[in-house]
Protein backbone atom coordinates (compact mmCIF):
# COMPACT_ATOMS: atom_id res chain seq x y z
CA UNK A 1 0.00 0.00 0.00
CA UNK A 2 1.39 3.36 -1.01
CA UNK A 3 0.34 6.95 -1.08
CA UNK A 4 1.23 10.06 -3.08
CA UNK A 5 0.94 13.46 -1.41
CA UNK A 6 -1.35 16.08 -2.89
CA UNK A 7 0.22 19.29 -4.21
CA UNK A 8 -2.04 21.57 -2.19
CA UNK A 9 -4.52 21.30 0.72
CA UNK A 10 -8.18 20.50 0.38
CA UNK A 11 -10.26 23.57 -0.53
CA UNK A 12 -11.95 24.43 2.76
CA UNK A 13 -15.38 25.03 1.26
CA UNK A 14 -15.63 21.62 -0.39
CA UNK A 15 -16.03 18.18 1.11
CA UNK A 16 -14.29 14.96 0.19
CA UNK A 17 -16.09 11.66 0.85
CA UNK A 18 -14.80 8.11 0.66
CA UNK A 19 -17.20 5.16 0.50
CA UNK A 20 -15.86 1.64 0.99
CA UNK A 21 -17.42 -1.80 1.31
CA UNK A 22 -16.81 -5.45 0.50
CA UNK A 23 -17.89 -6.43 -3.00
CA UNK A 24 -21.64 -7.13 -3.05
CA UNK A 25 -22.58 -4.87 -0.12
CA UNK A 26 -24.43 -2.49 -2.45
CA UNK A 27 -21.95 0.38 -2.43
CA UNK A 28 -22.16 1.16 -6.15
CA UNK A 29 -25.97 1.06 -6.21
CA UNK A 30 -26.21 3.40 -3.24
CA UNK A 31 -23.73 5.86 -4.73
CA UNK A 32 -25.51 5.81 -8.10
CA UNK A 33 -28.83 6.60 -6.43
CA UNK A 34 -27.27 9.37 -4.34
CA UNK A 35 -25.63 11.03 -7.34
CA UNK A 36 -28.91 10.91 -9.25
CA UNK A 37 -30.64 12.69 -6.36
CA UNK A 38 -27.80 15.15 -5.74
CA UNK A 39 -25.85 16.08 -8.91
CA UNK A 40 -23.72 18.58 -6.96
CA UNK A 41 -21.60 15.63 -5.79
CA UNK A 42 -19.10 14.43 -8.37
CA UNK A 43 -17.81 10.87 -8.40
CA UNK A 44 -14.12 10.40 -9.04
CA UNK A 45 -13.72 7.50 -11.48
CA UNK A 46 -10.93 5.18 -10.36
CA UNK A 47 -8.32 3.64 -12.63
CA UNK A 48 -7.87 -0.14 -12.52
CA UNK A 49 -5.90 -2.90 -14.20
CA UNK A 50 -8.66 -5.49 -13.86
CA UNK A 51 -10.66 -6.57 -16.88
CA UNK A 52 -14.03 -4.86 -17.41
CA UNK A 53 -17.18 -6.86 -16.73
CA UNK A 54 -19.63 -7.32 -19.62
CA UNK A 55 -21.84 -4.40 -18.56
CA UNK A 56 -19.02 -1.97 -17.73
CA UNK A 57 -17.89 0.89 -19.94
CA UNK A 58 -14.42 2.44 -19.89
CA UNK A 59 -14.64 5.89 -18.30
CA UNK A 60 -17.99 5.22 -16.65
CA UNK A 61 -17.39 2.55 -13.99
CA UNK A 62 -13.59 2.70 -14.20
CA UNK A 63 -10.75 3.87 -16.37
CA UNK A 64 -9.35 0.51 -17.48
CA UNK A 65 -5.63 0.31 -18.18
CA UNK A 66 -2.67 -2.06 -18.29
CA UNK A 67 -0.32 -2.89 -15.44
CA UNK A 68 2.59 -1.22 -17.25
CA UNK A 69 0.60 1.98 -17.84
CA UNK A 70 -0.57 2.00 -14.22
CA UNK A 71 2.96 1.62 -12.91
CA UNK A 72 4.10 4.43 -15.18
CA UNK A 73 1.44 6.68 -13.63
CA UNK A 74 2.69 5.71 -10.18
CA UNK A 75 6.22 6.73 -11.13
CA UNK A 76 4.91 10.09 -12.35
CA UNK A 77 3.07 10.69 -9.06
CA UNK A 78 -0.31 10.91 -10.78
CA UNK A 79 -2.31 9.03 -8.13
CA UNK A 80 -3.70 10.46 -4.92
CA UNK A 81 -3.80 6.88 -3.62
CA UNK A 82 -3.42 3.41 -5.02
CA UNK A 83 -3.53 -0.15 -3.79
CA UNK A 84 -3.68 -3.78 -4.94
CA UNK A 85 -7.13 -5.29 -4.39
CA UNK A 86 -7.93 -8.89 -5.31
CA UNK A 87 -4.74 -9.00 -7.37
CA UNK A 88 -5.44 -5.87 -9.41
CA UNK A 89 -4.24 -2.26 -9.12
CA UNK A 90 -6.74 0.49 -8.29
CA UNK A 91 -5.94 4.18 -8.02
CA UNK A 92 -7.46 7.67 -7.76
CA UNK A 93 -6.30 10.37 -10.17
CA UNK A 94 -4.91 13.37 -8.33
CA UNK A 95 -5.65 15.73 -11.24
CA UNK A 96 -9.30 14.66 -11.59
CA UNK A 97 -10.10 15.25 -7.91
CA UNK A 98 -8.41 18.66 -7.89
CA UNK A 99 -10.25 19.59 -11.08
CA UNK A 100 -13.61 18.94 -9.44
CA UNK A 101 -12.61 20.79 -6.27
CA UNK A 102 -11.48 23.77 -8.31
CA UNK A 103 -14.92 23.80 -9.92
CA UNK A 104 -16.46 24.10 -6.44
CA UNK A 105 -17.83 20.57 -6.22
CA UNK A 106 -17.88 18.04 -3.43
CA UNK A 107 -16.11 14.85 -4.51
CA UNK A 108 -16.90 11.24 -3.65
CA UNK A 109 -14.39 8.42 -3.96
CA UNK A 110 -15.64 4.86 -4.28
CA UNK A 111 -12.54 3.02 -3.08
CA UNK A 112 -11.38 0.12 -0.94
CA UNK A 113 -10.48 0.47 2.73
CA UNK A 114 -6.75 0.79 2.00
CA UNK A 115 -7.28 3.78 -0.27
CA UNK A 116 -9.73 5.37 2.13
CA UNK A 117 -7.20 5.31 4.97
CA UNK A 118 -4.53 6.75 2.68
CA UNK A 119 -6.82 9.60 1.68
CA UNK A 120 -7.57 10.43 5.31
CA UNK A 121 -3.84 10.71 6.03
CA UNK A 122 -3.57 13.30 3.26
CA UNK A 123 -6.89 15.07 3.97
CA UNK A 124 -7.73 14.67 7.69
CA UNK A 125 -11.16 16.27 7.14
CA UNK A 126 -12.20 13.56 4.69
CA UNK A 127 -15.54 11.97 5.64
CA UNK A 128 -15.15 8.20 5.47
CA UNK A 129 -18.15 5.88 5.15
CA UNK A 130 -18.24 2.08 5.25
CA UNK A 131 -21.15 0.02 3.89
CA UNK A 132 -21.85 -3.28 5.62
CA UNK A 133 -24.06 -6.11 4.35
CA UNK A 134 -26.60 -7.46 6.87
CA UNK A 135 -24.71 -10.77 7.01
CA UNK A 136 -22.04 -12.82 5.24
CA UNK A 137 -24.78 -15.15 4.00
CA UNK A 138 -26.60 -12.24 2.39
CA UNK A 139 -23.36 -10.98 0.89
CA UNK A 140 -22.74 -14.34 -0.79
CA UNK A 141 -26.34 -14.42 -2.00
CA UNK A 142 -26.00 -10.96 -3.61
CA UNK A 143 -22.71 -11.84 -5.30
CA UNK A 144 -24.23 -15.01 -6.72
CA UNK A 145 -27.45 -13.29 -7.84
CA UNK A 146 -25.73 -10.56 -9.85
CA UNK A 147 -24.12 -13.23 -12.04
CA UNK A 148 -20.95 -11.28 -12.83
CA UNK A 149 -18.36 -13.61 -11.32
CA UNK A 150 -17.45 -17.28 -11.37
CA UNK A 151 -18.01 -19.50 -8.33
CA UNK A 152 -14.27 -19.41 -7.64
CA UNK A 153 -14.22 -15.60 -7.78
CA UNK A 154 -17.22 -15.36 -5.46
CA UNK A 155 -15.51 -17.62 -2.91
CA UNK A 156 -12.38 -15.47 -3.20
CA UNK A 157 -14.37 -12.29 -2.62
CA UNK A 158 -16.19 -13.77 0.38
CA UNK A 159 -12.88 -14.82 1.90
CA UNK A 160 -11.50 -11.31 1.37
CA UNK A 161 -14.63 -9.67 2.80
CA UNK A 162 -13.65 -10.66 6.35
CA UNK A 163 -10.45 -8.60 6.13
CA UNK A 164 -12.26 -5.64 4.58
CA UNK A 165 -15.04 -5.70 7.18
CA UNK A 166 -12.49 -5.84 10.00
CA UNK A 167 -11.51 -2.27 9.08
CA UNK A 168 -15.04 -0.85 9.37
CA UNK A 169 -14.15 0.56 12.80
CA UNK A 170 -11.54 2.80 11.15
CA UNK A 171 -14.27 4.78 9.38
CA UNK A 172 -16.28 7.78 10.57
CA UNK A 173 -19.64 6.25 9.67
CA UNK A 174 -21.02 2.75 9.11
CA UNK A 175 -24.23 2.05 7.19
CA UNK A 176 -25.81 -1.42 7.27
CA UNK A 177 -27.40 -1.96 3.88
CA UNK A 178 -30.30 -4.21 4.82
CA UNK A 179 -33.03 -1.86 3.56
CA UNK A 180 -31.84 0.02 0.45
CA UNK A 181 -34.11 3.07 0.84
CA UNK A 182 -33.13 3.48 4.49
CA UNK A 183 -29.44 3.09 3.69
CA UNK A 184 -29.75 5.71 0.94
CA UNK A 185 -31.40 8.18 3.33
CA UNK A 186 -28.64 7.56 5.86
CA UNK A 187 -25.98 8.17 3.23
CA UNK A 188 -27.66 11.43 2.25
CA UNK A 189 -27.86 12.48 5.89
CA UNK A 190 -24.10 12.00 6.30
CA UNK A 191 -23.45 14.16 3.24
CA UNK A 192 -25.66 16.98 4.52
CA UNK A 193 -24.14 16.79 7.99
CA UNK A 194 -20.63 17.15 6.57
CA UNK A 195 -21.66 20.19 4.52
CA UNK A 196 -22.98 21.90 7.65
CA UNK A 197 -19.73 21.71 9.57
CA UNK A 198 -18.81 25.16 10.85
CA UNK A 199 -15.59 25.45 8.87
CA UNK A 200 -17.33 24.50 5.61
CA UNK A 201 -20.17 26.93 6.24
CA UNK A 202 -17.74 29.72 7.05
CA UNK A 203 -15.84 29.16 3.81
CA UNK A 204 -18.99 29.22 1.70
CA UNK A 205 -20.69 32.07 3.58
CA UNK A 206 -17.73 34.21 4.64
CA UNK A 207 -19.58 37.53 4.10
CA UNK A 208 -22.43 36.46 6.38
CA UNK A 209 -20.05 35.18 9.04
CA UNK A 210 -18.14 38.48 8.85
CA UNK A 211 -21.38 40.44 9.23
CA UNK A 212 -22.22 38.50 12.38
CA UNK A 213 -18.67 38.78 13.66
CA UNK A 214 -18.18 35.01 13.69
CA UNK A 215 -14.51 34.08 13.48
CA UNK A 216 -13.12 30.62 12.81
Amino acid sequence: MNKSQMTRPEPVGNSLFTVSAPSGAGKSSLIAALLKADPTIKLSISTTTRNPRPDEVDGREYHFTTVDAFKASIDKGEFMEYAIVHGNYYGTSKAKVLEQHDAGNDVMLEIDWQGALQIREIYPETVSIFILPPSIGELEKRLTKRGQDSIETIKYRIAGAALEISHASDFDYVIINNDFDLALRQLGAIIESARLRTRKQAAKNHALFAEFGITI
